[in-house]
């Protein structure tokens, strides 16, 4: 397992307008919440965290949510202040920021510049305001635009959205139009989830009830493919199972991820993997902000076994589509070699034309055009074999 200190980190801001019908991550609802005292807890944590575990350099920032565009101005200089004063950025830094559409005008977008962040990806989800209202979006189309508008005009010009398929009511062909709109922004990057129907959410409730209208799944598929199709034809490189980028502007913070690599986690609910031990944050607005105050705010922590971690490595590393490689995985895993490990379960993915070998690095392995499609069903296989 790598053994050095990590060069990525991942900050949470639990803070949002309003609580999408989606949505289980830690996050809150803006409205009478201790901004400024979380982010002096975050500070806390900060420090607490460099002293344990000093940083050598940070190569990617990525600040997630909940949505931290709702900070004001002044909080966001003061947070990206305290970012820059704990952690080592080194130069050509990627340093995200997720964003809602509307919650980022011309004064907060000079505030992130300045501050350091280069990459804003904004959470859209759909270019049909019917559809928007639905999944409990408080944005519409037009503040899409405006943001979009605002964020270049304040220099920014490395910028993703995510778009939704799969959603209550959508079809194939109101997803095509959404990736229409989407393709002509002609952003950098693009990322592309489907639904899941998560536990403790509107959505589930309602999923419980038989109240929640999805696409049959040949529908779903169905998008997924038109997705592939329209993205890759207009020059994106769908570089992982639901992301694509024009060349050069893949995310490089999200493949710390997926190579299985270590990072920082800090905030509520956070959750961070360094030295072979991952932890989870404490959840809870206030609990985090006490915890602080005398230690590491971290609800659990536990040290991840080689198999696990073995396991790890290919579930994640196959959602790339260049897949994993022997020289990487001997690397994490003191000389091992992937047949080694996982033989069995490789050839039998092999032979059912899910996976295909690659070349160079030491050779591996990555999923097919078959298994694509069928992602879940090839990385579930690393955990039975």
């Amino acid at each position: 397992m790598l053994l050095h200190s990590p060069r990525a980190l991942y900050i949470h801001i639990p803070f949002c307008t309003n609580k999408c019908h989606y949505c289980d991550f830690t996050s809150y609802v803006l409205k009478g919440q201790p901004v400024d005292e979380y982010l002096d807890a975050l500070e806390r944590e900060m420090a607490r965290t460099v002293a344990v575990m000093p940083p050598e350099e940070i190569h990617t920032v990525f600040v997630g949510g909940g949505t931290p565009t709702v900070l004001t101005p002044p909080q966001m200089e003061r947070f990206l202040a305290s970012v820059k004063r704990h952690f080592p950025l080194v130069p050509g830094v990627e340093f995200s920021m997720e964003a809602n559409p509307g919650t980022v005008d011309p004064d907060k977008l000079a505030a992130m510049k300045a501050g350091g962040v280069n990459r804003i990806s904004f959470g859209v989800q759909s270019f049909d305001n019917g559809l928007l209202e639905r999944i409990g979006r408080i944005h519409n189309v037009d503040d899409v635009y405006r943001s979009i508008e605002n964020a270049r005009a304040a220099g920014f010009n490395n910028l993703s959205i995510d778009l939704m398929f799969g959603l209550p009511g959508q079809s194939v062909e109101t997803l095509a139009d959404s990736v229409t709109r989407a393709l002509a922004l002609e952003l950098t990057h693009y990322s592309l989830y489907g639904l899941k129907v998560e536990e403790n959410t509107l959505f589930h409730k309602l999923y419980e009830r038989n109240e929640l209208p999805l696409p049959p799944e040949e529908d779903e598929l169905a998008m997924y493919m038109h997705l592939i199709d329209r993205l890759t034809s207009a020059g994106y490189g769908h570089y992982e199972i639901s992301n694509f980028a024009k060349p050069g502007f893949e995310s490089r913070h999200n493949i710390t991820y997926w190579r299985n690599e270590p990072y920082y986690g800090l905030g509520a609910g956070a959750h961070g993997y360094a030295r072979g031990v991952r932890h989870i944050n404490i959840k809870g607005v206030q609990p985090y902000i006490d915890a602080t105050q005398e230690r590491l705010p971290q609800l659990s922590s536990g040290e991840v076994d080689e198999q696990e971690a073995m396991e790890d490595f290919m579930m994640v590393g196959l959602r790339m589509l260049s897949g994993v490689s022997n020289a990487d995985f001997q690397l994490q895993f003191n000389g091992r070699s992937l047949q080694d490990v996982f033989g069995g379960t490789i050839d039998r993915l092999v032979a059912a034309g899910l996976l295909e070998t690659t070349e160079g690095n030491g050779g591996g392995y990555k999923l097919s055009a078959k298994g694509i499609p069928l992602g879940n069903e090839v990385f579930g296989a690393f955990l039975e074999g």
